[in-house]
């Protein structure tokens, strides 16, 4: 086994797991990881981190689907609006330089970070009246406020995933929180569907716009990716949501720096 295909394969897993426990994880640090172990662009490496992060986010969303956990209404919504939207983002990402894409995913990273640190410990409960939940069903209700606030958390993932090749759920998960009074574990299952639907636009989207992930490296990914959302699936059933946000935020910070210090030339 090549040096790269065992990175490529630990990476893969790492993403996937990360991703299967938090709902959000594995998007926003595949592309870093894919720039660490390949030496790739962003640009290259997007496509590359779609491929499987969509992929074992449509595991992981299965896997939700069979405990109920799916609010799939809201996760269409968030998808129809993302797609069109990722398309946008692949564009501007054909014409911004290497590192200020770098410097942006940094800014966006820690930005994540802080919401997490900021509201690992609440509920989302202050803010249930924008968009909330039927009493009996639990299901949400969709007066106007809720389908443009949710349609906007949509919009604001897609363009994410084209600009940076990420799955969205790093928005999508701190506004749900927000926005609404779902438990984690059901905010987590509706984003990872939201994930595989959004992401399989933005693989389109970039082969549209001319870049063809590598099927030797993409597959190899997408397999491990897999692997470890089956794993992370089952060991987010048996943790504190909260420790599990605190520690995923202070790994975003360190990447983020590590990020920073790569667009400025330094590492």
């Amino acid at each position: 086994m090549s040096w790269t295909l065992f990175n490529l394969l630990w990476t893969g897993a790492l993403i996937g797991g990360l991703q299967g426990v938090t709902g959000a994880g594995g998007g926003i640090m595949a592309v870093p990881a894919l720039v660490a172990v390949l030496g790739w662009g962003v640009v290259q490496a997007g496509p590359v981190a779609l491929i499987g992060v969509a992929g074992s986010a449509a595991l992981g969303a299965w896997d939700g689907f069979r405990h109920g956990l799916v609010r799939w209404r809201a996760a269409l919504l968030m998808a129809c609006a993302g797609v069109p939207a990722s398309g946008l983002g692949a564009m501007l990402a054909q014409q911004l330089p290497g590192r200020v894409l770098l410097a942006l995913f940094a800014a966006v990273m820690l930005w994540t970070a802080w919401r997490l640190l900021n509201k690992s410990g609440q509920t989302g409960e202050d803010e249930a009246s924008l968009c909330p939940l039927h009493p009996e069903t639990g299901r949400f209700v969709w007066p106007l406020r809720s389908m443009l606030l949710i349609g906007g958390v949509g919009v604001l993932s897609g363009l994410m995933t084209g600009l940076l090749g990420v799955g969205g759920g790093f928005i999508i998960v701190p506004a749900l929180r927000r926005l609404s009074p779902l438990p984690m574990h059901s905010i987590a299952a509706t984003s990872l569907l939201v994930i595989a639907l959004v992401g399989a636009g933005g693989v389109g989207m970039a082969t549209w716009h001319g870049v063809h992930p590598p099927v030797d490296v993409a597959a190899p990914f997408l397999l491990a990716s897999l692997v470890g959302m089956l794993v992370g699936r089952r060991v987010s059933r048996r943790l504190s949501q909260a420790a599990v946000q605190r520690s995923f935020a202070w790994m975003v910070c360190a990447v983020a720096g590590y990020l920073l210090l790569k667009s400025a030339g330094l590492v």
